[in-house]
């Protein structure tokens, strides 16, 4: 599917600005996306919406259909009732980073006294909502609502140290807990129910401004998910449901050691069997919250590293071949022709640009990457094709400023050279760069765009503790940064209906006007 030539930013929503610690799906989601609309960009992107668990990365949620709680609007629970004033006063959190022990505790108080309210006064109008959101979602809903009322139960245990009777997903058992657990059961469904509402406003009001989602679809579940438990067939789990191998990286630019991410890996042959039905309801549950989806780690299709479970570290391990162009005939079979960028970072061979390529998906540049070779190095712009997205950087790089600061003064001289410009500012030229790039789309991290440092980075691979915490406030913005960004989407052709157009005289030159001038 083309993409129109763009930009836009990211930001994950947990890095807005609120009163309540955290980011949320309320007036200053609102406020984001009119800022977006006034400075030009038509894209906002985000990272995956799940429920976040341990390490609170948003790439290991407890499930890959479900919502994140923690972003649900207190104040728009206050307007419809289920909170009150007092639920809301008091409250004392960091206005930059989010304290996700504090913040979890206070969400999640305030959350259970909203579902309080809810079950007992709700009108019987609100009740058939509810029941007909549950009715509707239940191939996902019922089986994540009762994984995350055990886990409740038993102390945030992975589902590995349950009993075997519901570790094993015994009938009887799992029955006896529905009845057993139905009150906590049915407060997270009603949780995601009130996610669900409050980011299809927030999405409906930035659809409305001309701002598309970016979704991010990450190729492989948490362990501790509703995912794994509920579909233990579908991975490579032994007879405990312990995983005999696990999902990584091998050694590269991020870590000398690769990244032993630990996910489980897919039995692909028994999802082809069943047509990737799994995968088709997982992408039709994403396109649900996004336009688009960037699908995380796409050379995995092709081939992935499998890393044995007892080894520590990513260095040992085997390349093995993914479920290839099979998959992807299902999904456009089952599906049609989707908005997907493909994630093609690290190590790409031939077979990853040709699944990429064959199924006409853009693929992902970063200026951060750029200049540590030569001029034929991919990653600069003039070798960049125009089916792609280029980002100053990503959530796992360092910020611009922050990797400019510390990066080979090879590679600091490179940039100036190429940029024709000194290190005033190197973030903001690096923008310019990707605008004026042939890329469809260019992207940037808020952080870029305010020549943040080292500080204010969002995630450092290979690091267990101080990720995904940053947050920015209205004040960090200055009063230029709007009209700025939307002068660069105006001059490089980025703003809606605009970009190259064949004028009278180029036409006149082309073709066979140009062997007749000859």
């Amino acid at each position: 599917m083309p993409f129109p030539r763009s930009s836009g930013v990211l930001l994950h929503p947990t890095s807005l600005p609120g009163p309540y610690g955290i980011g949320e799906l309320g007036s200053h989601a609102e406020r984001w996306i009119d800022l977006l609309a006034e400075a030009g960009q038509r894209a906002w992107q985000v990272m995956p919406l799940g429920p976040t668990g341990y390490g609170d990365s948003p790439y290991q949620c407890f499930s890959a259909f479900a919502g994140n709680p923690y972003l649900i609007s207190l104040e728009r629970l206050q307007r419809a009732g289920w909170l009150g004033d007092d639920d809301l006063t008091g409250t004392q959190f960091d206005d930059e980073r989010v304290d996700y022990g504090p913040v979890i505790a206070f969400k999640l108080d305030r959350l259970t006294r909203a579902a309080g309210r809810f079950v007992a006064d709700a009108s019987p109008e609100s009740r058939a909502e509810f029941d007909a959101y549950r009715a509707r979602s239940s191939a996902w809903l019922d089986d994540y609502a009762l994984f995350m009322a055990l886990k409740e139960e038993h102390g945030g245990r992975s589902w590995d140290g349950w009993p075997a009777s519901v570790r094993d997903r015994d009938p009887a058992a799992l029955a006896e807990a529905r009845e057993r657990l139905a009150e906590a059961i049915t407060r997270q469904a009603l949780w995601q129910f009130w996610f669900d509402q409050h980011w299809s406003q927030v999405r409906a009001y930035a659809s409305a401004n001309g701002v598309g989602i970016i979704g991010d679809l990450p190729i492989f579940v948490a362990y501790d998910s509703a995912d794994t438990w509920a579909n233990r067939d579908l991975f490579y789990l032994d007879e405990q449901g312990v995983p005999t191998v696990v999902a990584g990286v091998p050694p590269d630019y991020f870590s000398a050691t690769g990244q032993r991410w630990g996910n489980p890996l897919y039995r692909w042959k028994r999802m082809r069997d069943t047509d990737f039905a799994w995968w088709l309801e997982r992408i039709r549950s994403t396109l649900h919250f996004v336009d688009v989806m960037r699908i995380d780690h796409f050379r995995g299709f092709a081939a992935y590293w499998e890393i044995p479970a007892s080894e520590p570290t990513a260095v040992e391990g085997r390349w093995v071949k993914g479920p290839g162009q099979p998959f992807f005939d299902a999904i456009r079979e089952g599906l049609g022709e989707l908005p997907i960028i493909a994630e093609d970072l690290g190590v790409i061979t031939p077979d990853v640009e040709a699944l990429r390529d064959g199924n006409g998906l853009p693929g992902m540049q970063v200026l951060q990457f750029a200049f540590a070779g030569g001029s034929d190095d991919p990653y600069l712009p003039h070798n960049y094709r125009s089916n792609s997205v280029v980002y100053t950087g990503t959530h796992d790089n360092d910020t611009t400023t922050g990797w400019y600061a510390q990066a080979p003064e090879v590679e600091r001289d490179f940039v100036r050279r190429y940029l024709a410009r000194d290190d005033a500012n190197v973030a903001w030229e690096f923008w310019r760069l990707a605008s004026a790039s042939v890329a469809d789309t260019a992207v940037a991290p808020l952080q870029d765009l305010l020549g943040l440092g080292s500080e204010a980075r969002m995630n450092t691979p290979g690091v267990a503790a101080g990720n995904w915490t940053w947050r920015f406030t209205w004040e960090m913005l200055p009063y230029w940064l709007a009209p700025q960004l939307r002068e660069i989407a105006e001059l490089y052709g980025r703003l809606p209906g605009e970009g190259a157009v064949d004028t009278p005289y180029r036409q006149s030159v082309t073709g066979s006007d140009v062997e007749d001038a000859g």
